[in-house]
């Protein structure tokens, strides 16, 4: 065997090696980062089953000395409030969703496809929307739902909320990317405006509408301030809300005040395992097309 090829092959071992010893690397950093995510989920679900004689002698375990779903049973069987709390946390967040996606989609797909007027200043208002802070949003807002009668009720939570700024943003960069000559062949195969974003459009863009309503399922679930404000009745609470009430009534009960959290971020958590694919992918293609 020559030098040339002897170098070759150690050039090679070096490079496979020094591959090996950076996935390795990369696979600790990120568990080590799972882990430390994980640690204060699993502290709390370890707390939700801890009976209080334990939690009161202080200390840490990662393991309950003794485990009970008194708790659970409470939360789950004697008390279907929470049952009440979550439906209307999931029937809010369900219709938020749903009407953010259909309004942000029209304005974007009117915004990149269709030729009208002052369509720039628009899409500059909207964009320059991303600078006025939220809170200053809520006098005026609290003044037109009081004004329409809306106070403590569903729909004065998810109509100030029906579109955003966000979602015109995401839309518009990826309606942009979608080839005019698709939109062109529609046309002169007859297709209205109407049929080419009910048919096409919306089709094509199935992986940015899941992440988009990902988003904005988990942003409705868990907001707090506004529905605090416009609710009063307690059979209307959602989850946040209602686990706020329940800590400040158990304040001296840890337990109690963890298996709540964990009832309110189960259903997420369930979310996010089912669409976790669509959101990745939707991420990738932003990434690849931005």
């Amino acid at each position: 065997m020559s030098n040339t090829d002897t170098t070759a092959d150690e050039s090679q071992a070096e490079y496979f090696d020094s591959e090996r010893l950076y996935r390795i690397g990369l696979y600790v950093v990120m568990y080590g980062l799972a882990a430390l995510f994980f640690i204060p989920y699993w502290r709390m679900f370890q707390l939700s089953v801890t009976p209080m004689k334990f939690i009161s002698q202080g200390g840490f375990h990662l393991v309950p000395p003794e485990i009970t779903f008194a708790i659970w049973k409470r939360y789950l069987i004697e008390e279907p409030i929470i049952y009440q709390w979550a439906f209307n946390t999931l029937l809010i967040s369900s219709i938020t969703t749903f009407i953010v996606l259909v309004v942000d989609s029209m304005i974007a797909y009117s915004i990149t496809r269709l030729e009208w007027p002052g369509r720039s200043i628009v899409l500059g208002v909207i964009m320059a929307s991303f600078m006025i802070p939220g809170y200053v949003n809520i006098i005026p807002l609290y003044t037109l739902v009081n004004d329409l009668g809306l106070i403590n009720s569903y729909w004065a939570i998810i109509l100030p909320f029906a579109a955003g700024p966000l979602g015109v943003f995401l839309l518009v960069q990826f309606f942009r990317d979608i080839p005019k000559e698709l939109e062109e062949a529609a046309r002169l195969d007859g297709f209205s405006s109407v049929r080419i974003y009910t048919h096409m459009i919306l089709p094509l863009s199935t992986p940015i509408l899941t992440a988009l309503g990902l988003f904005v399922f988990i942003w409705s679930w868990n907001q707090f301030l506004w529905p605090l404000i416009v609710l009063n009745d307690d059979a209307l609470f959602t989850l946040p809300i209602g686990v706020v009430t329940l800590r400040s009534v158990n304040a001296l009960s840890p337990n109690l005040i963890m298996t709540s959290l964990a009832l309110a971020s189960m259903p997420l958590f369930i979310v996010f395992l089912l669409f976790q694919d669509k959101l990745i992918s939707s991420v990738q293609m932003q990434a690849g097309t931005g």
